[in-house]
C-alpha cells in the first residue's frame, strides 16, 4: 500500500463521525452500586431522544436508571458500555411499537447527525451495533440452542455446543477512482436518494486483501482496472455493522460500463461539475472532497 498525502493523522480520524471519543472507556461489567447514567434506548434502529433542538436533544439520562414512561418494564435486553468522562453508559432495547414517553421521540441516527453532541452520536452508533448483535445472536448458529451472555466479555456462548459469538464487524472497501487531469469516477445505487452519486464500495470476501477487493469490486461494478491504491481513512458504520476503509485509486484501463446487477449508473465527472454527493456524515463525502481539493490544487485551481 503506497503511503501518500491522503494518509490521515490521528486528529482527522477522531473527527470522523462514529469514531470513539477520547474520553470514553469501554467496559462490559457494570459496577454493582451504579444504576444511573446515560441510556441509549433503542426501538429497532430508532433512538429515544428528547423533543428539543440543538444541544438539548439528548439521549435519556437518569440518576437512578429509571426509564421514562414505564419503558423500564419493556426492556428486552440491556448492556453496559463503560464510561464517558466518568458517566456510566448503557444501551437497551424495547419492543417494536413501544410508544415514546411525553417529551421524547424516536429518531434514526442519520436524522440525528449534527443534532446530537458528537460524542453522544458516536456512542449511539456503537450502542446500535451492540443492540443489533445481541438481538440477532439469541440462538446458536451451529446447533440452534438459546445462547447466553458470557460473563466478563462482550460475547454470547452456546451451552449446548460451546460456540461463542462476538459482535460482528463487516469490512468494506471504498474506492474513489481518479483520471488525470480532473475527473473522478462516481456511481449510484438504486437505493440512493434521487440523483446522488458516490464512490464505489463493496464488502471484502474471505481470502482477499483490501487491495484485491478494490481491484475486484471496481472491475465487477464498472469494467475499469485501477492501480496505486492509497489509504485515505476508515470509519465505523453502524448500518448495521460495517467498517468502511477508504482508498484513492488511479484509472489504468477500461471504458466505464455499469453492471446492472450491482449499480444503477456510473460515469466520469469533472471535478468542477459534480452531481449531488453523499451527506457529510459519511466517509464517502470526505473522501470525495479531499480528492477534489487535491486535484484542483494540482491543476492550479482554487
Amino acid at each position: 500500500m503506497e503511503k501518500g498525502r491522503f494518509v490521515k493523522d490521528q486528529e482527522f480520524a477522531l473527527d470522523m463521525p462514529f469514531a470513539t471519543p477520547l474520553d470514553y472507556a469501554a467496559a462490559v461489567t457494570a459496577p454493582d452500586t451504579v444504576a444511573g447514567g446515560l441510556w441509549f434506548v433503542y426501538r429497532g434502529s430508532e433512538l429515544l431522544v428528547r423533543e428539543a433542538a440543538g444541544a438539548e436533544r439528548l439521549p435519556f439520562a437518569a440518576q437512578a436508571g429509571e426509564l421514562p414512561g414505564g419503558l423500564g418494564h419493556a426492556i428486552s435486553q440491556r448492556q453496559y458500555l463503560g464510561t464517558l468522562a466518568g458517566l456510566h453508559l448503557w444501551c437497551v432495547e424495547v419492543p417494536a411499537g413501544a410508544p415514546a414517553p411525553a417529551g421524547w421521540t424516536w429518531l434514526g441516527l442519520r436524522a440525528l447527525f449534527g443534532a446530537l453532541d458528537d460524542r453522544h452520536f458516536a456512542l449511539a452508533g456503537r450502542a446500535l451495533q451492540l443492540v443489533d448483535w445481541d438481538r440477532t445472536h439469541r440462538h446458536c448458529g451451529r446447533c440452534g440452542a438459546p445462547t447466553r451472555p458470557k460473563p466478563g466479555e462482550r460475547s454470547r456462548d452456546c451451552p449446548g455446543c460451546g460456540l461463542v459469538a462476538y459482535p460482528r464487524i463487516a469490512p468494506a472497501v471504498m474506492a474513489l477512482v481518479r483520471r488525470a487531469p480532473d475527473e473522478i469516477l462516481l456511481a449510484r445505487s438504486p437505493h440512493f436518494p434521487r440523483e446522488m452519486y458516490s464512490a464505489l464500495a463493496g464488502f471484502v470476501e474471505p481470502g482477499e486483501t483490501l487491495e484485491q477487493c478494490i481491484a475486484r469490486e471496481v472491475l465487477e461494478e464498472v469494467n475499469v482496472r485501477v492501480r496505486v491504491a492509497r489509504y485515505f481513512a476508515s470509519q465505523p458504520w453502524p448500518f448495521p455493522h460495517s467498517l468502511m476503509i477508504a482508498f484513492v485509486c488511479d484509472w489504468e484501463s477500461g471504458e466505464v460500463r455499469a453492471n446492472p446487477l450491482e449499480i444503477e449508473a456510473a460515469a466520469w465527472f469533472n471535478i468542477r461539475s459534480l452531481p449531488r454527493l453523499p451527506n457529510r456524515i459519511s466517509i464517502a463525502r470526505r473522501l470525495i472532497d479531499a480528492v477534489v481539493a487535491e486535484m484542483g490544487a494540482a491543476a492550479g485551481r482554487p
